[in-house]
């Protein structure tokens, strides 16, 4: 079968990235790249057609699929133009600076008739899909609280990231993955969102946020990132899950994930009028548990990985299933977004759905 071929739009990290991806991949062909600094080309590989503008790479007829991957605020003018040269179009996340610029979007790749999705390639990540596995299988019994971190030391952003009207800042950056991952793990109405959003040591943009987040099935669900949250703990700057049920918890910590399910062997009994005496004092569940009490199981083991999303994207665009992001699951992630914007300025809780 013919490869799916390719031109990609902004050669920066990630364009790199997909680069590096797609041509290790026999199902595409990256004919050509485009990037608005020429710098950016002078490493692309041989073989892949460099142009000097978007224009240029838009005109070459045997490009299907056009891969953008620039700054934020360059999405809805780059994708509209995509759609009018009649290509189909995988955009890098945020999709949009705004669900306004998404319903933009939306209307002309609809009427152009070209297929839109958007690059959520951390649904594949193994420690999400490690702790998604524990909520799905109902491992831990009735979920009640679910938290999703990440932290880091550095503290600055870098690049266009730095500037608000670049679409900058940790919230577009990362945060469109935690809160993804979230939203499509919980099968749910969000009743309310209260947000603090706060540039610690970035002039212009975010680089600290907290989000909670209540579920009409009764999760309550917290999103954190700290570009400069520091703690003198081994592997703290990386990816940290926590899910606690009524039949025990589980941690998941790191990019390549290690932790554990943890239960209780048994329960102090509740008996009123009547006083329970444990070696920390009476019914008291702090402390240092004795020997015993605490019992550990081993992680459910998964094998994702990022080529799953292009996997997907192929037996999609053929036809064979359905493409793993859809754009109502995204524009839900850009509301909310502008929710959680909404609760940080008013400092207020906002009810949402």
């Amino acid at each position: 079968m013919e490869p799916i071929k390719v031109g990609i739009i902004g050669h920066g990290f990630m364009g790199h990235e997909h680069e590096t991806m797609l041509t290790q991949m026999d199902e595409f062909q990256v004919v050509g790249i485009t990037d608005r600094d020429l710098a950016q080309l002078e490493d692309v590989k041989e073989g892949i057609l460099r142009y000097p503008s978007v224009e240029e790479l838009l005109a070459n007829p045997e490009i299907q699929v056009v891969l953008i991957v620039a700054n934020n605020n360059q999405h809805l003018d780059l994708v509209t133009k995509a759609a009018k040269a009649g290509k189909d179009i995988i955009c890098e996340k945020p999709a949009a600076m705004s669900v306004a610029e998404l319903d933009e979007m939306v209307k002309v790749v609809s009427e152009c008739g070209v297929k839109f999705t958007i690059h959520h390639q951390r649904r594949f990540d193994p420690d999400f899909r490690t702790i998604k596995e524990i909520y799905d299988q109902r491992t831990l019994g009735d979920v009640y609280t679910i938290k999703n971190q990440l932290y880091g030391f550095n503290g600055n952003m870098h690049d266009w990231h730095v500037y608000i009207s670049e679409g900058g800042g940790m919230l577009f950056d990362w945060g469109v993955h935690l809160i993804d991952q979230v939203l499509w793990m919980i099968d749910s109405k969000i009743t309310s969102v209260y947000a603090t959003v706060k540039n610690v040591i970035n002039f212009e943009v975010d680089d600290f946020f907290n989000i909670q987040l209540r579920f009409e099935n009764g999760v309550q669900a917290e999103i954190e990132l700290g570009t400069y949250y520091l703690k003198d703990q081994p592997n703290w700057f990386e990816r940290h899950w926590f899910i606690g049920g009524n039949q025990g918890s589980a941690y998941v910590d790191g990019f390549h994930p290690t932790g554990k399910i943890v239960r209780t062997t048994g329960l102090l009994q509740n008996v009123g009028g009547s006083r329970t005496m444990t070696a920390a004092g009476p019914t008291r569940s702090f402390g240092n548990p004795r020997e015993g009490l605490i019992v550990t199981e081993e992680l459910p083991e998964v094998t994702t990985n990022h080529r799953n999303y292009f996997e997907n994207y192929v037996r999609a665009y053929r036809g064979e299933e359905e493409f793993l992001v859809k754009i109502p699951e995204v524009r839900r992630v850009l509301a909310l977004m502008e929710a959680i914007r909404e609760s940080a300025k008013t400092g207020q809780a906002v009810p949402f759905e």
